[in-house]
């Protein structure tokens, strides 16, 4: 079966001008589909900086990665859009076999279905009266819209209830049963109470449809190290008996049963321990969408952390790869062992760990970036990042430095175009984001 095709034609048709704080003036006009034909390499300073770049053949490697991973775990995956927001890399994880894609806001709800995305997950509970009745009305609009929402309380289920009286559907809406836990986000906190609330659930059809059960484990990448396998597998566990005891009561409707889990940070124990003994019909759908960027710090350390606890992943090659990047410029060498750059809170990530210096590059001196040791950025201002090193450095006024970051998400959100890049800096295209 081929994969869906998004509407990306106004994307690629888009001009680009002065309301992109990226581009340089000499590509206004062009549309964005034309860029990889510009012939700018960053590295020959041709570029606005500083520069948001995602690297063109590292997103080659990580998607290759992640189809190893579900070929070994039979999983598949609804990769989570918010983290990049990107209908171009929506387009590379559905045409790499993604089952749909992951949604948590009524907005990026909206940004999907104009791409033309064909089914959503939505992973959040669905309560507000217009957000209801838009749903519905999609839902009328296009039989083949396959959409599913979260549901974790009797309270959820009368407003979704409501919404159908005001607006019945031609189709059930199917939702999923969300486990949680306690001092945790959204969901059930027991077995018990989710008996109780599917109970209520299949008393709703055919208007609502119970199809399966969904966890995010991802709450417990906080903890201390050695807490946080243990309490991801007592969530999963959660997840598995809630499913057998719907499956035994004849609870869930017909087709398959979905089980859903898996954030980018445990995707071992979830593959491991949902694996076997579900019931009949199931289908497990993974939701992690920062495989396919990676970072410098948090999900490598995340990455790593995986490898070490199952060799069956560690066998799957060369891990995944950091592919987003920020390049800036030095600004000034004001003093001994301080290096100021333009770049900042702006520009970057700053919310679990601030970026992490990586090479530096010297028009004229290099002909390829350098490894950077010995600096690290002590504080980020709005526009500038203060890097603390030796007092004796090579730095100077001008040079390139390219940084890595840590979550992807929240530096994707700062910037509506990035360049798409080859291994030596040259642009292959841009990706719009739409936050």
């Amino acid at each position: 079966m081929n994969p869906p095709r998004l509407h990306l034609e106004a994307i690629l048709e888009t001009p680009l001008d002065w309301k992109f704080k990226i581009v340089p003036p000499q590509l206004y006009g062009l549309p964005l589909g034309e860029i990889g034909g510009a012939a700018l390499r960053l590295l020959d300073e041709d570029f606005t900086l500083p520069a948001a770049l995602v690297r063109d053949d590292i997103l080659r490697h990580n998607s290759t990665w992640m189809r190893r991973f579900l070929a070994l775990s039979g999983a598949r995956i609804a990769p989570h859009g918010k983290t990049t927001m990107s209908p171009q890399l929506f387009q590379r994880q559905l045409d790499d076999g993604a089952w749909g894609l992951t949604a948590a806001t009524p907005a990026h709800l909206r940004v999907y279905r104009r791409h033309g995305v064909p089914r959503i997950l939505y992973a959040n509970q669905l309560v507000g009266r217009a957000d209801i009745r838009w749903v519905l009305d999609e839902l009328a609009r296009d039989p083949g819209f396959d959409f599913y929402c979260l549901i974790d309380s009797e309270a959820g289920l009368e407003r979704l209830k409501a919404g159908l009286a005001a607006r019945p559907a031609a189709r059930p809406l199917q939702v999923l049963l969300e486990v949680g836990a306690a001092g945790g986000r959204t969901g059930v906190r027991s077995v018990e109470q989710g008996i109780a609330l599917a109970e209520r659930i299949a008393g709703a059809a055919p208007e609502i449809a119970l199809r399966g059960i969904e966890a995010f484990e991802g709450i417990f990448a906080g903890r201390p190290a050695e807490q946080q396998q243990a309490a991801v597998e007592a969530m999963l566990e959660g997840v598995k008996a809630l499913a057998l005891a719907c499956h035994r009561r004849g609870w869930f409707a017909d087709g398959e049963i979905l089980l859903s889990a898996g954030g980018s940070a445990f995707l071992d124990l979830v593959t491991a321990s949902l694996a076997k003994g579900l019931p009949p019909r199931s289908r497990l759908v993974l939701r992690s969408g920062c495989y396919l960027t990676h970072d410098s710090l948090h999900y490598r350390h995340l990455a790593d952390a995986m490898a070490a606890r199952d060799p069956a992943v560690a066998a799957l090659g060369e891990g995944l790869q950091p592919a987003l990047e920020i390049v800036a410029q030095v600004q000034s060498c004001p003093e001994p062992g301080r290096v100021i750059v333009a770049f900042g809170k702006r520009d970057a990530s700053y919310d679990i760990d601030l970026p992490l210096p990586r090479w530096w590059l010297r028009r004229g001196l290099h002909d390829k970036p350098q490894t950077l040791a010995g600096f690290r950025v002590g504080s980020l201002n709005d526009q500038h990042a203060l890097l603390d090193g030796p007092e004796v450095h090579p730095l100077a006024v001008g040079d390139l430095l390219g940084f890595g970051i840590s979550h992807p998400c929240t530096t994707f959100d700062k910037w509506p175009l990035l360049w798409l890049m080859d291994s030596d800096y040259r642009v292959s295209g841009a990706l719009r984001t739409f936050f």
